[in-house]
């Protein structure tokens, strides 16, 4: 692989590594949503939910229709779900095997 590969990698991971665009991402893992859906299921203010937006159909992960007054926002490939939940299953495994809880393991001080 050449060092560019890295690099676009790299830069999708950062795209992913903020934990209100993981929930977002969640959120439309089956369906479509508008920006005032979204708000309502995370809890997101509009303005910080349409930076993070924003960046995700930037870099490729979102993809959006306007119908009407509505855009409603999906994933752009859910093979990028399929990642997420791949983490999900590392975090858990690691957890199993270390004696850790979720709970115990995001009340830990950094």
């Amino acid at each position: 692989m050449d060092k560019n590969y890295y690099c676009l990698h790299s830069e999708i991971c950062k795209t992913l590594a903020n934990p209100k665009r993981q929930e977002i991402m969640d959120n439309l893992r089956d369906k479509e949503m508008t920006v005032s859906q979204l708000i309502e299921a995370t809890g997101v203010p509009q303005a910080n939910l349409s930076q993070h937006l924003a960046i995700l159909r930037t870099k490729g992960v979102l993809d959006s229709r306007r119908q009407g007054a509505n855009v409603y926002y999906r994933l752009a490939n859910h093979k990028i779900i399929e990642a997420f939940d791949l983490i999900g299953e590392v975090m858990r495994e690691q957890q199993i095997k270390t004696g850790n809880t979720l709970n115990t393991a995001s009340k830990t001080p950094a």
